[in-house]
Order: C-alpha cells, then structure tokens, then sequence
C-alpha cells in the first residue's frame, strides 16, 4: 500500500527522473554517434555542447559521489541499464573470445607502443576475436582502432596513425575531431569492439573507435565489467596505477577460477613489465611460492605470439 504522502514522494522522484538529461531506462548500449551527439568534427568547441560533456558536467556539479538521494537513484538506474545491455551483447557475441586490452590513458599516438597494439587488435578482430577495453584514449583507442580498421590493410592502418599523429595526446587539440576523420576516410560496419568508459574519467573523451560503449557512473561496476568480461584472455600494454590494479584483480580472479577457469595474461613488452614496472617477475615469484595459483603467464614483445596463444586457448575452450 501507498499512503498520500508516499504518492506524492514518488511523483516527485519521477519528475526528476524525467529531466535527467541521461536516459534512465534504455535498452541498448551507446553509439559513438549518440555519445557525441552535438559534437561536430569542424567546430571543436561544439564539444562542450555534446550528450557526453553535458553528462559529465552534471555529474562533476552534483558531485562523484552524489548526496541527493533521486540523482543517485538516476545514476544507479542508468547503470543498471548499461548491465543489463551488456548482458544482451553477450548473447549476440560469444564471450569466450572476448579479449581485453588494458594499458595507459597516456599513451601517444606516436608510440610505437601504439601501433603494435592497433595491428594486435587488427589481427585478432580478423580472427574473430571481440576487442573489449576501458573504452578510453591511449592503449585503449589503439585496440578499438585496430578492431575498426579489421577490414583494412596493415599499411592502411598505418595511414590511419599518421592521420591522427598531428593530434598524439588526449589532452591536445584535434584528438576527437581526426578519429572522426579517420572514421569517416575508413566507414566500415562489419566489426564491433567493445568499450566501457566511465564519467569518473570524464575529462578523457571515450573513443568513438568502439563501435559498441557501455558507459557507467560508477567505476567500480565498470572496473569488475572490464575483466570479469574479458573471458578470452588479457593483454597488458605499458601503463601506470590502473593498469597495475586491473593486473591484480585478474590476478584474484584467475587464482581463485571465480569464473571457472583462469584465462591468459599476456603482457606485451619486455623490457617495460621486468625493469621499469617489474610487476611480472613479481607474478612469477608469487606463483612458484604458491601465493597464486593458476596464473597463465606470458611475456613478450612478439604479436604473433600473443595472437597464437589466444587461438590455441580459445580452441581449447571450443573442445
């Protein structure tokens, strides 16, 4: 039963739900078209005046961690959406050849570091691999690049970097205006990758190379969605603090089969993983002392290598 009062209480959360200017019961994932809507490629200030911008900055004016109870609610709903659209995904795309790419937001298009990984995820899209990432610039738009230009030529690729070399960080101006270029020179509609940003990062503009974005609220949720998805295995490119974090997390989940069995952990670049961030000697270590179990480890710089071991893992999940 619903007293007056309740009634009234209701009809004023509804109002605000309302004008919320996120949708707190869609169906579907973002586009890279709905998430920039606004935006145009010719007029970089249009950015302020974009769906993505204006979502961000709400959520920055009433705070990462809202105290008003209805925006709370709203957030939550919407997150609830963005899972149970995710979950829909799967069902169209298998997730045991999900793959996840984890590597730094500040990773220059200059980088060879770069490129490797957009050819890494060029490959595997091909081989009917699904590009799952944290949505964001750097490593991230690498892959999705990678998996947007699956139907294109290693050397068009490389075309495609160079394109977008005038604009190498995130931060500088012209990043979001030649992917959209690129986008635009290369249409494609045959390969999907998958993204999931978060507004906590707001300040770095998601990738529109993902042509599937599951975009949250909170991080946490988004966090766990990134590697409890990645059923097909990791990939690792040089990063920093979130990186190391999602390293361990796959770590847990891998040592205690949480999902049922454990899934490769490659990480691409020797050098950068033993000596500037010795974090795999370290797994290494902690799996022959028995401090973690089931770890499928494997170091290399080598993308054949990388792309052999997810085949033959993901021919064994097949059996």
């Amino acid at each position: 039963m619903i007293t007056a009062t309740g009634y009234e209480e209701l009809k004023d959360v509804m109002a605000y739900l309302e004008q919320a200017p996120f949708d707190v019961t869609r169906k579907s994932l973002y586009s890279s078209a709905e998430l920039y809507e606004g935006y145009c490629p010719d007029d970089e200030s249009s950015y302020d005046s974009c769906y993505d911008h204006k979502v961000y900055q709400r959520y920055r004016s009433l705070g990462q961690h809202a105290r008003n109870v209805k925006e709370l609610l709203a957030r939550t709903l919407h997150d609830h959406c963005i899972h149970a659209a995710l979950a829909r995904f799967f069902k169209e795309y298998d997730h045991r050849r999900c793959v996840g790419i984890l590597g730094g937001h500040a990773l220059l298009r200059t980088d060879k570091m770069f490129s490797e990984v957009a050819l890494l995820c060029q490959r595997l899209t091909r081989e009917g691999f699904v590009m799952l990432s944290g949505g964001g610039p750097g490593a991230m738009e690498a892959a999705h690049l990678g998996a947007w230009m699956a139907g294109r030529t290693p050397s068009e690729l490389d075309d495609a970097i160079q394109a977008m070399t005038i604009a190498p960080s995130y931060r500088d101006d012209g990043w979001l205006r030649t992917a959209f270029q690129v986008m635009k020179q290369y249409p494609q509609g045959e390969y999907v990758s998958l993204g999931i940003p978060t507004w906590l990062y707001g300040h770095e503009p998601s990738t529109p190379f993902a042509t599937h974005i599951a975009k949250f609220f909170e991080n946490s949720i988004r966090e766990d969605n990134i590697l409890t998805l990645a059923f097909g295995g990791t990939i690792y490119a040089p990063g920093s603090a979130g990186t190391l974090q999602e390293i361990f997390q796959e770590a847990v989940q891998d040592h205690y089969l949480s999902y049922g069995y454990a899934s490769p952990m490659i990480f691409l670049g020797k050098r950068f993983w033993t000596e500037e961030i010795p974090v795999y000697p370290l797994l290494q270590h902690l799996m022959a002392t028995g401090k973690y179990k089931n770890l499928l480890l494997t170091l290399t710089d080598d993308i054949d290598e990388a792309v052999d071991i997810l085949q033959q893992f993901s021919r064994q999940q097949d059996q």
